[in-house]
């Protein structure tokens, strides 16, 4: 999906279309409605805090703005943009209808994510082109959406090509091509290649994907082993064998908070309680969502100096109760000191079991908590 958050929000203020639009704030940040009918916005420059950008309308990344990026950062790049809370339970709507949409048409579906998935065409006779703009047509129909789409061998090469031509473009690409259309660009464009690969491989003189597939495959196990090696040979070639799963199984579940100023487990008992209750309930709310229950619980917290622990403790049978999982996560936070600042914390729930094969246990009293 193009800008899928950002794109989402555009409907609800199509009055902000053709402007750069940042999405990230809180919901201080929601717009205003103004007696003559209009809204008024906040704005990048206005935003204090710690928050990073969920995502950017295609005008705001000509500014250099980009996912990920921090709100304060971003406001030094583009201080005039429209600044909105993120409204997740839109998206996740959204996100369902596209992949209705898709279905209906190819319903062999991996599932990526909120806002990507692959699909598999192997199947069909019809052409490319046309298949691929019927499935623009039936997700722009369902969502008022647009989606960009690569059609390859593989899902390597379809992963690189759905982002050639976007916002609202179709790739189609097969194996010849490789050479002139994959070769010369970034080796980091290689979905796996992460900036401290990319690094490495800067410091080897090797930037682009052509440069990687003429590398000796046995410089590239030398720098980075065996297993590793060997499949930035392979994919430098175009090659992925990777089939599609129609079906995944989420190794964990998890939420997080950032707080905007640090906060300290005995000056600040009182909030840290109210985040940490949040976070455990609405970790029970995606769990129950999702239809797993799990048997660990663990923590996850980042202190002012950047430090970061993690502690978690199994349980004698998997939950998906919100106080169950809150005396557990007040359990591991026995185990780490709260002498310093906190500026994050996090709850996270593993070994996760479907809730369709087993009797969710009740819940458990509240124990005495850290905070």
């Amino acid at each position: 999906m193009d800008a899928f958050f950002a794109s989402v929000e555009l409907l609800h203020y199509p009055e902000l279309r053709g402007q750069a639009v940042v999405v990230g704030g809180r919901s201080v940040h929601q717009p205003v409605s103004q007696p003559d009918g209009s809204k008024r916005f906040a704005r990048l420059r206005d935003y204090v805090g710690r928050g990073v950008i969920t995502t950017s309308t295609y005008e705001a990344r000509a500014f250099g703005v980009f996912s990920g990026m921090g709100l304060m950062k971003s406001a030094q790049l583009a201080p005039d943009a429209v600044l909105l809370p993120a409204n997740f339970e839109a998206y996740r709507d959204y996100s369902r209808r596209f992949k209705a949409a898709v279905a209906s048409i190819a319903p062999l579906i991996e599932d990526r994510g909120i806002d990507e998935i692959y699909i598999d065409l192997s199947d069909f006779a019809e052409d490319s082109l046309s298949l691929a703009r019927r499935i623009k047509q039936a997700v722009l129909e369902a969502t008022g959406l647009t989606c960009s789409i690569g059609i390859t061998p593989n899902k390597l090469l379809s992963k690189i090509c759905s982002d050639l031509d976007k916002p609202n473009g179709i790739t189609l690409l097969d194996m010849a091509d490789v050479p002139s259309r994959i070769w010369p660009l970034p080796a980091r464009k290689i979905n796996g290649i992460g900036p401290k690969a990319g690094e490495r491989l800067d410091r080897l003189g090797i930037h682009t994907v052509g440069e990687l597939a003429a590398a000796d495959e046995e410089l590239l196990i030398r720098h980075f082993g065996r297993t590793m090696g060997s499949w930035l040979h392979q994919v430098a070639q175009g090659i992925d064998e990777r089939p599609i799963k129609t079906s995944r199984e989420p190794k964990s579940i998890s939420r997080e908070s950032t707080f905007q100023r640090d906060l300290h487990a005995r000056l600040d008992r009182s909030e840290l309680s109210t985040i940490f209750t949040d976070l455990c309930l609405r970790l029970a709310d995606d769990l129950a969502r999702k239809g797993y229950a799990a048997r660990t619980i663990g923590i996850k917290l980042r202190y002012a100096d950047f430090h970061a622990v993690t502690r978690d403790i199994t349980l004698g049978q998997p939950t998906a109760d919100a106080l169950t999982i809150r005396k557990a996560a007040g359990e591991c936070l026995k185990r780490v000191p709260l002498e310093q600042r906190i500026r994050l914390l996090g709850v996270r729930a593993s070994a996760l079991f479907p809730l369709s094969q087993m009797a969710v246990p009740v819940a458990a009293s509240q124990a005495e908590l850290p905070f």
